[in-house]
């Protein structure tokens, strides 16, 4: 027995029952899927799986969803197991590489699966035992969840997955699928919280209360009323107190803070700490402290010193969102850490991943405005934000209030707080990269097995049972009817015939009738015609038996239920291979635009392997067809930004332009990009292509030497947003200087690009 393997194995601490049940699975030689509460502890499965790398001389890989999370990774194991042992790889970063522990984003992860420009599989994972996947749920994510299942799938069998979850509807179906497509794996699934969880409600109309959001058994506490609408046009009094600086009062004096207040506005974020500069939330040593660690900061980063933001911190408030500098968002979690910032508001990206965890935390709405209007959030959502409340070893209880309004009753609101996590669904979606990737390692068969074993195939199988269920039920259905037990043995058409003649003989007989009726001659023909249609039926046995009518019925509705049978039918076949028609029309376009010839990559095919961007074919036609030769390297920069800029946005300032050479460029790739979408459209393939220029003239002048300030002077673009989509296109500018075949010079003007770019506010924050 090793030392990891006696009492609490290894920790210091008595480890809760889901985790030593995780740890003897992984001991057991076991893949493990942990779906536990935000905060409930599944960190320490890693930290054992990483102790037992350590103890049996093997390595881990650690892959988080941001970079973010990575570079808190990398600072925390670094300072738990010793730098030289602990690296990172995020893309644009590599630390210590060959350590026995390599933090890494799971996309860096998957393109190493793929052995494109990371080098070989076989060296990459080198004596690797383990591979620790943090925040699985993101492969909920519409746009890069597809990596999370690439990676299960191509992971090496004798690597053990320890994949941890926040809590999911469908936990067992995930477990199901890794333990069919990568080798046996268990489940533990945990509703434990260290620290359980209190909902409370907080409107405009019950002042300074906080009411119990419900009973002890349960239910909607009655004293909650639905609000009013206040009338239209109605003015507020100019001096009256607003709600959330009142809530933040209240916190105060009942002792819970601190608070994270989500809000879903990066507007409203900034504008609500300003409405809070009358509050004074620290006493005195702490704010000592909080002076101090700003003033240390600001040294190690002067260009923050500048920020707008900065007053508001001394009164312990602050906003965090995707608009704001990376390096002040890495200050608010520090001082947040610290307990030196007693209210956060943030829009709900804070939720996911990072180290905050609050005495509080406030949902501003149950609802929150999208591209397609507003919506009411997911049980996930709601249980992601109010999963932050509560912090292990400090705090009895978390306390999560949701702010009520007319607009949603509180047993809106209370259904909400019950209700369970969605279940993961499947964000598979081939693509060129990936269509290249896997033909240049496997036949077209062997890929259509790789494409069987998606996760999205696993949950159209079962996202299909119903339809399963109902075609048998059909089946049983039509089957009886054609298969009628008969007591005279006659066949479908002799009851048919039957009928026939009985529908012939009611016709003559009707018409006989009113024929007579009128006196016209031929009534007598018509009568003649009935009685002989009469006889013919007597000599049926359908004509005595008494399960006639429902033999007849049944063949009468029996088109509509094969008409059915066929349409579930189609459906079920059309849903099983959507991921499987969706390849081969990828190779179609490859095939047609030269990336692929006789089912291999062609020399353009292995560059599309290798490249990392939205749509691959369209880049790398860029790169061959030489509308970057010749371009210096703030030139490069701005067209590389124009592919990397996802967003558009409706109103926007910009003072810049780009210049000649740049919007030359970009003539000539929207021109190709108009050439690609059409065979697409032929095709159904919906690939985005992005060539927005929006922040083309931004970059251009950044890689220039603008300063920061000059650069966005008198423009309404969050700071945040210019950084995150620098770094995008540096990401992009890197791919030039990687991938095999691309012009030498082409590459070396993506090398200076990067250098211009990469300096403070955008180079990387460790």
């Amino acid at each position: 027995m090793n030392g990891l393997e006696q009492e609490n194995y290894g920790f210091s601490f008595k480890l809760d029952s889901f985790q030593v049940e995780a740890i003897e699975h992984i001991n057991s030689g076991n893949s493990v899927v942990v779906c536990a509460p935000t905060g409930a502890g599944k960190t320490v499965i890693a930290e054992y799986a990483i102790m037992r790398a350590l103890d049996l001389g093997k390595r881990l890989f650690y892959t988080t969803p941001l970079k973010a999370l990575s570079n808190q990774k990398f600072h925390d194991f670094s300072s738990l197991y010793g730098e030289e042992k602990v690296g990172l790889l995020t893309g644009d970063i590599s630390i210590n590489r060959e350590a026995q522990i390599v933090i890494m984003t799971t996309e860096v992860f998957r393109n190493m699966l793929y052995g494109t420009t990371l080098g070989k599989i076989e060296e990459n994972l080198k004596n690797v035992s383990y591979v620790v996947l943090d925040e699985v749920h993101y492969m909920n994510d519409e746009q890069r969840g597809t990596v999370w299942e690439e990676s299960i799938i191509y992971c090496p069998n004798n690597i053990q997955l320890v994949a941890l979850s926040a809590t999911i509807a469908n936990a067992r179906e995930l477990t199901d699928w890794i333990n069919k497509v990568h080798g046996r794996t268990e489940l533990v699934n945990s509703d434990f919280r260290p620290v359980p969880l209190r909902f409370f409600y907080y409107a405009e109309s019950q002042e300074h209360r906080i009411l119990p959001l419900f009973t002890p058994e349960g239910r909607l506490n009655k004293s909650i009323k639905p609000e009013k609408r206040s009338k239209r046009f109605a003015k507020r009094p100019s001096k009256s107190e607003k709600l959330h600086v009142k809530l933040i009062k209240t916190l105060n004096d009942k002792d819970m803070l601190p608070a994270i207040y989500f809000m879903f506005s990066r507007k409203r974020c900034n504008k609500n700490i300003e409405d809070c500069m009358g509050l004074n939330l620290l006493n005195k040593f702490e704010e000592r402290r909080l002076n101090h660690i700003i003033d240390e900061y600001i040294i190690e980063n002067p260009y923050l010193a500048k920020s707008r933001h900065l007053e508001y911190l001394y009164h312990g408030v602050a906003a965090h969102h995707a608009g704001l500098l990376p390096g002040w968002k890495g200050l608010i979690e520090k001082l947040f850490q610290q307990g030196l910032i007693k209210v956060v508001f943030a829009t709900e990206t804070l939720a996911a991943g990072i180290n905050m965890p609050a005495r509080t935390t406030i949902i501003s709405s149950i609802s929150k405005r999208t591209d397609d209007g507003h919506r009411v959030l997911t049980p996930s959502e709601y249980l992601q934000m109010s999963g932050r409340a509560g912090r292990r070893g400090m705090d009895e209880v978390g306390y999560v209030i949701t702010v009520g309004d007319a607009y949603h009753p509180p047993e809106e609101i209370a259904e909400l707080a019950a209700s369970a996590a969605n279940p993961l669904e499947s964000r598979f979606t081939p693509g060129y990269s990936m269509v290249m990737n896997l033909l240049q390692r496997f036949t077209v068969e062997e890929a259509r097995e790789l494409i069987l074993k998606s996760f999205g195939y696993h949950t159209s199988v079962e996202r299909l049972k119903p339809l399963h269920s109902e075609i048998e039920n059909l089946y049983k259905t039509i089957e009886g009817i054609k298969n009628f037990d008969c007591p005279y043995d006659l066949k479908e058409e002799d009851v048919r015939e039957f009928n026939k003649l009985k529908n012939l003989h009611i016709q003559h007989r009707k018409t006989a009738k009113a024929l007579k009726k009128q006196g016209a001659a031929e009534a007598r023909e018509y009568e003649v015609k009935t009685r002989e249609f009469e006889g013919k039926l007597r000599g049926s046995k359908c004509y005595v038996c008494k399960t006639y009518k429902k033999h007849i019925k049944g063949l009468e509705i029996l088109p509509r239920f094969e008409k059915k049978y066929r349409r579930i039918t189609d459906a079920i076949e059309y849903e099983k291979d959507i991921y499987w028609r969706q390849f081969l029309n990828l190779m179609k376009i490859a095939e047609l635009t030269g990336h692929l010839q006789e089912n291999y990559p062609t020399k353009k095919g292995l560059m599309t392997a290798a490249a990392r961007t939205e749509n691959e074919v369209f880049f790398i036609e860029l790169i061959v067809r030489g509308f970057l030769n010749g371009l210096n390297y703030a030139e490069l920069a701005a067209v590389m930004c124009a592919i990397a800029t996802e967003e558009t946005r409706n109103s926007f300032y910009q003072r810049f332009r780009p210049n000649k050479p740049v919007r030359k460029a970009l003539h000539e790739a929207n021109d190709l990009m108009r050439k690609l979408n059409r065979l697409q459209q032929e095709y159904s393939v919906a690939i985005p292509i992005n060539l927005n220029p929006d922040y083309s003239a931004l970059i251009e002048k950044w890689a220039l030497g603008m300063d920061w300030d000059e650069l966005l002077e008198g423009s309404d673009i969050d700071e945040g947003d210019v950084v995150r989509i620098f770094k995008r296109t540096v990401d992009l500018l890197r791919q030039l200087t990687v991938i095999s075949g691309v012009d030498k010079e082409l590459s070396r003007t993506a090398g200076m690009a990067i250098d211009c770019i990469n300096r403070d506010p955008v180079a990387e924050i460790l």
